[in-house]
C-alpha cells in the first residue's frame, strides 16, 4: 500500500479489498484512511473510516481490533448530532462485543443502537438490529425478551414483507394471551 495516498484513495483501496474478500487489507486501508483524515482534523470522516475498519476486522475474525478501532467514534457522531451514524457505531461495537463473547455488554449496545435508530427514523435498520438483539437474547436464555424485541422491531416498520407480517401475527398471539 502506498503510504502517500490521500484519504479518499485509501478509502477506495479499502472498499476494493473488501469487495474481493481481503478483509485484512481492507481494514489496513481503512485504518490508514482514518488516520489520514484525523491528521487533516476531519473527525467525522476519520470516525466513519474507523467504523469501516471495524467491519472489515470483524469479517477477518479479529474482534478485538474491531472493538479497539471504534474507541470514541460514537462520541464523535454524537457531538456532530449525527444520530444515525452514532447508532451504527454503537451497533458495530455491539457486534464486536458479541464476537468477543461479552454478550451482556453486546445486548446493552444493541439496545442503545436500536433506540438511536428509532430516534433517527431508521425503521428498517432498527428492525435489523432488533432481530440481531432478539437472537442474542434467545441464545442467552432470555426468551421473553427475545420475543418482545422481535415484536417491537416489527411493530416499528411501516411496510413489512409477507414473511415479516406472518411473524408479526405469530408474535402477537403470546402477548394477547398475557393480556387476558
Amino acid at each position: 500500500m502506498d503510504e502517500t495516498l490521500n484519504p479518499k484513495q485509501l478509502s477506495k483501496e479499502g472498499q476494493s479489498a473488501y469487495k474481493r474478500g481481503d478483509h485484512q487489507a481492507a481494514a489496513r486501508a481503512f485504518v490508514a484512511a482514518s488516520q489520514a483524515y484525523a491528521a487533516l482534523d476531519d473527525a467525522l470522516n476519520a470516525a466513519e473510516l474507523a467504523n469501516n475498519a471495524s467491519v472489515a476486522y470483524l469479517q477477518a475474525g479479529d474482534a478485538q481490533a474491531a472493538l479497539q478501532i471504534l474507541d470514541g467514534t460514537a462520541e464523535v457522531f454524537r457531538l456532530a448530532d449525527d444520530v444515525r451514524r452514532q447508532a451504527m457505531a454503537i451497533g458495530n461495537q455491539a457486534a464486536a462485543l458479541e464476537a468477543l463473547g461479552r454478550l451482556d455488554e453486546a445486548i446493552d449496545a444493541y439496545q442503545q443502537s436500536a433506540d438511536l435508530l428509532k430516534q433517527a427514523g431508521e425503521d428498517q435498520l432498527r428492525l435489523n438490529v432488533m432481530q440481531t438483539l432478539s437472537v442474542l437474547q434467545m441464545r442467552t436464555g432470555r426468551q421473553l425478551e427475545a420475543l418482545a424485541s422481535m415484536k417491537v422491531g416489527l411493530d416499528g416498520v411501516e411496510k413489512l414483507s409477507v414473511k415479516q407480517r406472518l411473524i408479526q401475527k405469530l408474535l402477537n398471539v403470546p402477548f394477547q394471551m398475557m393480556d387476558k
